[in-house]
């Protein structure tokens, strides 16, 4: 339920909207936490029970940060952002757009790339021990070892670009001193 302060926009508040502000947060804590356990993973033995139960987790992980993107990016379309009290130079705005259209890019394929990995190669779906995500493709090898592929080099663009946008967001705080970080606290 949206609360009044929510519903109205404020394009003079330097701030994203409570809901924007808790998806992000919520999705951060997903995605990096999905990310660490990846790669956590990819050092362990296959077939050993930690590493089922630990990619058991990333799964659920994963899925969830495909929830959180489908109500996170039509919020984003209608809302918009907050306007910058200090304006920015084309290269800095123009970074910031491509790094953001690359994150949701990414936060939308890894998932998918993710279900279909599992899906096409057999293996379960599992959300947290709660209930398995439906089955929808046949056993498929070529197709899991090409969204494994996917899979694999789209975590490594995603460290790269989530790492950007940290960066970002601490340099612009630190040594820009303007509002952009705080526009998500």
């Amino acid at each position: 339920m949206s609360t009044v302060a929510e519903a109205a926009p404020d394009r003079l508040s330097p701030r994203y909207r409570p809901s924007q502000r808790v998806l992000h947060w919520l999705m951060a804590v997903v995605i990096i936490s999905a990310l660490a356990i990846g790669l956590y993973c990819s050092y362990l033995e296959q077939g050993t029970a930690l590493r089922r139960a630990l990619l058991d987790v990333h799964k659920s992980l994963g899925m969830t940060a495909l929830v959180l993107i489908a109500i996170r990016l039509p919020l984003r379309l209608s809302f918009g952002e907050p306007a910058n009290r200090q304006p920015f130079g084309a290269f800095v705005h123009y970074a910031a757009r491509c790094t953001h259209i690359l994150l949701y890019v990414l936060m939308i394929l890894m998932p998918i790339a993710g279900y279909i990995t599992s899906a096409a190669g057999g293996h379960d779906l599992p959300w947290f021990g709660l209930f398995q995500w439906p089955d929808i493709l046949p056993l498929d090898r070529p197709l899991e070892q090409a969204a494994a592929r996917i899979h694999e080099y789209g975590a490594y663009c995603l460290y790269a670009i989530l790492s950007l946008h940290v960066l970002a967001a601490l340099w612009h705080h630190f040594f820009r001193r303007d509002d952009v970080l705080k526009r998500m606290l």
